[in-house]
Formats: C-alpha cells, sequence, structure tokens
C-alpha cells in the first residue's frame, strides 16, 4: 500500500545530542563513561561526601525524600551525580582495582525548587572524576579546555576561580572564555567575556577515604556541570522548559 504522505525522519534531542558529544570527547581524553543510580541512598548523596545531616552544605540542595519503611535508610532521587563519586571508587576495591582511573557520568539529577526559565525540577549534568599518581588542577584545566573548545567551538580558554564544596578542597568555580565573542563581551557573556559553567576541584581526602583510597597515595579531581546549561548556550535557548515540554518545533530543529 503506498503512502499518500511524506514520511519523515525521526529527529535526536538537543540534550541527548549534547550527552553524546561529551561521552565521546572524554572517551577519547581516556576516560570511561559509566552510569549511576538515579535513586540513591542518604549515605551516598550526602553523607560520604562531607554533608552529614547538620551540614549547613544541606541547605544548598532543595531534596525531594521518597517515604522510606521504618528502620531503612532514607532514599531520594539524587540532587548530584556527585553520587556516584564514592560508589564507584568502592566497586573498583570489591572488584580488585586500584587507581589510576578516569570516569564521566551523564545522567539526570533533581531538585524540589521552583520552576522558571533557568530552573527545573529535574535537569542533566555529567559528572568527572580521575583519580592518581599525579593528578592536579592544571591538569584538569587542559583537560577541560580541550572539552569545551570542543563541544562549544572555537580555541576556548578556562579559569578558575575560588569556591566551596565540601567534597573537594580547594575547590574553584570554573569559566569558560565566551565563546559567541571570544571573550570580548557581549550579551551572552554578559559583556565579561567569561561564562560559569561548572564546580570543581580536587577531591577531599576524606571521601577518598570514604571510597576505599588512600589519600596518602593517590589523589584527584572531580567536576560537575549542567548539561542543560550547555545546551541552551550552545543553541541560544532562553527557557530550559523548552527542553522538556515536549514542543516537537524545538526537537525538529536538530
Amino acid at each position: 500500500m503506498e503512502r499518500d504522505f511524506p514520511l519523515e525522519k525521526g529527529h535526536i534531542h538537543p540534550i541527548s545530542i549534547l550527552i553524546d558529544d561529551t561521552v565521546r570527547i572524554f572517551s577519547e581524553l581516556g576516560f570511561d563513561a559509566v552510569d549511576g543510580d538515579e535513586v540513591v541512598t542518604e549515605h551516598y548523596n550526602f553523607d560520604v561526601l562531607n554533608i552529614p545531616a547538620d551540614h549547613p552544605a544541606r541547605d544548598m540542595q532543595d531534596t525531594f525524600w521518597l517515604k522510606t519503611p521504618r528502620g531503612e535508610e532514607r532514599r531520594l532521587p539524587r540532587t548530584h551525580t556527585s553520587s556516584v563519586q564514592v560508589k564507584y571508587m568502592e566497586d573498583m576495591k570489591k572488584a580488585g582495582k586500584e587507581p589510576p582511573f578516569a570516569i564521566i557520568v551523564p545522567g539526570k539529577v533533581f531538585r524540589y525548587e521552583a520552576t522558571d526559565a533557568t530552573h527545573e525540577t529535574q535537569f542533566h549534568q555529567v559528572e568527572g572524576m580521575m583519580i592518581g599518581k599525579d593528578v592536579s588542577l592544571a591538569l584538569m584545566k587542559g583537560i577541560l579546555e580541550s572539552f569545551f573548545s570542543e563541544i562549544l567551538g572555537g580555541n576556548l580558554k578556562v579559569r578558575f576561580r575560588p569556591s566551596f564544596f565540601p567534597f573537594t578542597e580547594p575547590s574553584v568555580e570554573v569559566d569558560v572564555s565566551c565563546f559567541k565573542c571570544s571573550g570580548n563581551g557581549c550579551s551572552v557573556c554578559k559583556r565579561t567575556g567569561w561564562i560559569e559553567v561548572m564546580g570543581a576541584g580536587m577531591v577531599h581526602p576524606q571521601v577518598l577515604r570514604n571510597g576505599g583510597v588512600d589519600p596518602e597515595k593517590w589523589q584527584g579531581f572531580a567536576f560537575g556541570g549542567g548539561i542543560d546549561r550547555l545546551a541552551m548556550l550552545k543553541w541560544g535557548i532562553e527557557d530550559v522548559r523548552l527542553l522538556y515540554n515536549g514542543d516537537l518545533r524545538v526537537v525538529n530543529q536538530f
């Protein structure tokens, strides 16, 4: 039977495009892509990342809590892909594998917060972690420059600004030179020449210990950033909700 209408091809969602490109680029840089559970225990999402119950850093993230039977550990949809860090180190130790290793973890995370043009209750992050003998912030800077130059286009530069995260020490905010104006100043970078893209730092020694890795022998860095934000920057998407409302006029552009 012949069709009397044209058969349209499907389109890949922009988030899927960025995840695929991110995995490809980091794979070429020696990283393994791994998955992590979207529903995790309080232990992996907070406690082993130096965020105990009474720590003020808990206020940095609004959390969806799941109903848990009495006597069982509380569970939640993960608030960040950092929940994979210690679990992965434990799994490597159980398998008899020591560092060095380097991983990225792209995936969905969940925050209990108001929805607007730049915030959603669900969004995507990519986590990166490298553990080894000579791992340093300088090495991470070079890796991130390679990643952002390819994912956003151009010969981009990365700069670090001091910050705080409970699971890294020292901690930094990561800025990338504006890919639209080459750092000269435009509306995308708010005339500064720089765009804030992720948080990062050297993995805290206690986090390494929690994962069964000796901080006297090994050291590492970790970074995490929003894939949705990269999509908005790369393609000029002004409202993050457009990525999730199922409007085919958005997806059909890709």
